[in-house]
């Protein structure tokens, strides 16, 4: 009988393979947590090809629920009506409660564990007295939504809407934030926005992303840089906040870095590309590569990578991937939030085009900052950003609470 306490895991997908941010995330600390306690794990299952298998040795019991969202709902009455979040609520389907339920009646858990928002009505009414409830957010909608809300050039309706749906976003926020012990973010911007929100609190920690440094090793995939100066964007190329950054990035920045450095190549990289990845694959100097299937020959032979966001909230994996690659970052301020990496010593930040196609362009040019970039980046994410290292403050954090 092993002497771990025991802790119940709910997610709203399957996170493996790890092929998405989130993903790896998630993954990646839920590994690192079944060393120091007996989990008993549960997913919505969206695709079927997707199973618990992979988890079988860090788990007691698994549970994976046939799932598909609900539909979007009509405006009225059933939107307008309904006090979840239509965001919430299409987390919602029939029959999932119930299978909770059978699932977890007579256990008992030390902790239970929860991935974002959109699981707290089905937790609420699983554990309504449990006095050691954590929510764990791999992106905090509140914040994204209202960073979206701002950024995007949405007509009137859409305005009205998204406002409509932030306003029961944030009470059940707060609902949430009442009843939990504890809140895992993944960065300082997370954090404040909630505690301007809800209010100062030791409930919410910050745990920053990581990489993982068998996979992305420097020294097994030494730097094989292109003869042209080349530098990539990589993310998900259907998700909002990297659609936006490439659109501003290639509207405001590209234009100043092709006229002054015509041979350089700006390389897009990212699974889903659609008729807007079309669009910028067509500027002279844009290669648009779409999903790869192992991003590290990018890494190795690109001179630098950017990150553009305007949208935070969520998670940064592609900042500590590249710098455990040697693969030196120039960033905006909103994009590197929650990594504590030191500027012009292991990273650029830059907030406005000039200043940020200037960014790029000194490391493109000068060879002794991007190399210093590259031993200085390096050294951060080894001392700082390895999963094992992450994954014992999560496992502190939920012992001490």
């Amino acid at each position: 009988m092993s002497d771990k306490p025991r802790a119940f895991l709910f997610m709203p997908y399957i996170p493996f393979p790890v092929d998405r941010g989130t993903y790896q995330r998630v993954y990646h600390l839920f590994v690192e947590l079944s060393k120091s306690f007996e989990i008993d794990f549960a997913c919505l299952q969206e695709d079927p090809t997707r199973d618990m298998e992979p988890f079988a040795a860090y788990t007691q019991r698994r549970l994976a629920i046939p799932f598909k969202n609900a539909p979007w709902p009509k405006l009225f009455p059933e939107r307008l009506m309904n006090p979840l979040p239509t965001t919430v609520a299409h987390w919602q389907v029939d029959g999932v409660f119930e299978t909770l339920q059978d699932f977890v009646a007579g256990q008992e858990y030390a902790r239970i564990i929860f991935i974002d928002l959109v699981l707290w009505p089905y937790i609420k009414g699983l554990f309504p007295h449990h006095s050691q409830i954590v929510m764990d957010r791999s992106r905090v909608d509140w914040l994204f939504q209202t960073e979206e809300l701002n950024t995007l050039p949405l007509g009137l309706r859409d305005r009205l809407l998204r406002k409509e749906n932030l306003s029961k976003i944030a009470r059940l926020e707060r609902e949430a934030y009442a009843a939990i012990a504890g809140m895992i973010v993944c960065g300082w911007d997370d954090r404040d926005f909630l505690q301007t929100k809800l209010g100062e609190s030791e409930k919410i920690f910050v745990l920053a992303n990581g990489y993982n440094e068998v996979f992305f090793d420097a020294s097994t995939h030494p730097r094989q840089l292109t003869e042209a100066p080349s530098f990539l964007f990589c993310g998900a190329l259907d998700y909002s906040p990297n659609v936006d950054a490439i659109n501003w990035f290639a509207q405001d920045i590209w234009p100043l870095i092709h006229a002054e450095m015509p041979d350089a190549i700006w390389r897009i990289i990212g699974k889903s590309p659609d008729a807007r990845s079309e669009a910028w694959g067509r500027l002279e100097g844009v290669e648009l590569v779409g999903e790869v299937p192992d991003v590290r020959p990018y890494y190795q032979s690109s001179w630098a990578q950017v990150v553009p966001l305007r949208i935070g909230g969520g998670t940064r994996l592609k900042i500590v991937e590249s710098l455990g690659m040697c693969c030196p970052v120039v960033s905006t301020t909103l994009g590197a939030q929650g990594l504590d990496i030191p500027p012009e010593e292991a990273i650029l930040l830059a907030d406005e085009p000039r200043a940020f196609a200037d960014a790029l362009m000194r490391v493109l040019r000068e060879t002794a900052l991007r190399q210093r970039l590259e031993q200085n980046g390096l050294k951060v994410v080894k001392e700082n950003y390895r999963w094992e290292q992450l994954g014992r403050k999560l496992t502190n954090y939920l012992k001490t609470l």
